[in-house]
């Protein structure tokens, strides 16, 4: 009981300092992120690479979180988590296509698109684009760590991924994702690392990186040990910006507590680059 109360004390105190004010918001469902003629041909395309949207009605320039759902790149479906609602940011929930319908890396090529959208079109809206995050759980943590680290997925819509504020995965895959492992027919239990792994692409110039997890006891199949690898790895490749946070006594389905860290991330940043503009 005192192991718990420890834990849980300092979430608490997380969530009470990370709650801003509520503030207006307006939401849109069904975006389609994919604007060229080709790809809207596919009906899966069609069906699966929409977003919805809800962003605050009551200021200018504020942060977006781009939220990708997990599932295995098997399933799931797209949400705005309440816990990021209300919050004076915009919230931005994508699906993408899922294997077996696809392959690797299709999602990753969805889950690109989908950011490119948000840097081309959140100002029209009073959002800020340098303070663009990718965050997502499981699956989605591991689309938005890949979209970060490897530059290829952005590049082919004119944005470099150093463009984007902070990334805040949630208990996503470092290693090659356990469904594109499958689908070459390779274990679970068996790790691999290549150019499809977030580990692959280890530099220091990458965007502030936040890893989130559950208790490294109950997490799937050594989530946490990953994450501290590719923490290690980024750290020892000169990355100044990379950190982890392990959420004793929760398991894989840790978002919930886990939100408040990444609203409080948000603002650490977005405060840090006001301080840098002109004139501040």
């Amino acid at each position: 009981m005192n192991r718990f109360l420890r834990i849980l004390f300092p979430v608490l105190l997380i969530a009470v300092e990370a709650a801003p004010q509520p503030s207006a918001e307006k939401m849109i469902a069904g975006i389609s992120y994919y604007t060229d003629g080709k790809a809207m041909a596919d009906p899966y395309v069609r069906e699966r690479c929409v977003m919805d949207f809800s962003y605050p009605t009551d200021r200018q320039g504020f942060a977006t979180i781009i939220w990708f759902h997990g599932g295995g790149l098997t399933g799931g479906e797209k949400f705005l988590p309440e816990e990021l609602r209300g919050r004076g940011v915009a919230v931005i929930a994508p699906n993408y296509r899922l294997y077996p319908k696809v392959k690797a890396p299709e999602y990753l090529r969805d889950a690109a698109a989908a950011i490119a959208w948000v840097f081309n079109h959140i100002s029209e809206y009073g959002g800020d684009p340098s303070l663009i995050f990718v965050s997502g759980h499981s699956a989605g943590g591991y689309l938005a760590t890949m979209t970060a680290l490897d530059k290829i997925w952005l590049a082919p819509h004119g944005i470099d991924a150093d463009q984007i504020a902070g990334v805040i995965p949630f208990s996503g895959h470092t290693i090659t994702h356990m469904t594109v492992r499958e689908e070459r027919g390779i274990p679970s239990t068996r790790p691999v690392i290549d150019s499809l792994a977030p580990l692959y692409h280890v530099r220091p110039d990458a965007p502030p990186l936040l890893l989130i997890t559950g208790d490294r006891e109950l997490e799937m199949l050594g989530r946490y040990e990953e994450n501290a690898y590719l923490m290690r790895m980024m750290k020892v490749a000169g990355h100044k910006e990379t950190h982890l946070l392990e959420l004793d006594g929760y398991d894989h389905g840790m978002a919930q507590p886990a939100f408040p860290l990444l609203l409080k991330e948000v603002r650490r940043i977005t405060d840090l680059k006001k301080q840098t503009l002109p004139g501040t």
